[in-house]
């Protein structure tokens, strides 16, 4: 499984890193075969949106060729999804298998059009501007759709990441990456 995590200036990092923390472990336990991620923008270098500087891997790949492609959320993504040359990037995923967001990186997911008939969630702040990209804005920490993965605001990204292990593997490896953590708020077993 290949994973494309994109990220961009202004981003809410544990949106990413609650995520990516829960997700990698399936690569280290070897739960999924060849396991590889990416970090990917359509820059070299972004800042969050507390001013961490990242340097990225690659700079608008193909998204075409990943499994999985994660959008964190942040501030930011009020305005990308306007942005003709990131949405146009975003569209490469059309394909993908697995879409995935935390936050208001739903809001990126639904103006590609990956919502579209579907069932989702983002922060509590932004129901409202969720809501004319899909059929129904669920109000929960996390929630799924076909392939389609979106979680609430912020600390929700761990999880989700816990619930996408679950969904890509099974319940004893999802307990075993929350014992690692030592997280134990998610409560297991698969919400379908």
């Amino acid at each position: 499984m290949k994973m494309a995590f994109i990220l961009f200036d202004s981003m809410t990092t544990l949106d990413f890193t609650g995520f990516y923390e829960a997700v990698t472990w399936m690569g280290i336990l070897k739960a999924k075969e060849t396991m590889s991620w990416d970090f990917c923008s359509n820059k070299k270098e972004i800042t969050d949106d507390r001013g961490l500087t990242m340097k990225i891997d690659r700079v608008l790949p193909d998204l075409s060729a990943y499994d999985l492609v994660f959008i964190p959320g942040g501030l930011s993504t009020r305005q990308l999804r306007y942005d003709p040359d990131f949405m146009s990037w975003i569209q490469t995923a059309r394909d993908v298998p697995y879409k995935v967001s935390v936050c208001t990186g739903a809001l990126i997911l639904g103006a590609a059009g990956y919502l579209h008939g579907k069932k989702a969630t983002t922060n509590p702040s932004a129901y409202d501007l969720l809501a004319p990209y899909c059929e129904e804005v669920i109000k929960e920490r996390y929630a799924r759709d076909g392939n389609v993965f979106t979680g609430g605001g912020v600390s929700a990204s761990i999880d989700l990441g816990l619930f996408v292990v679950e969904s890509l593997t099974n319940e004893a490896v999802a307990r075993q990456i929350q014992l690692k953590m030592d997280y134990p708020y998610y409560t297991a077993g698969l919400r379908k």
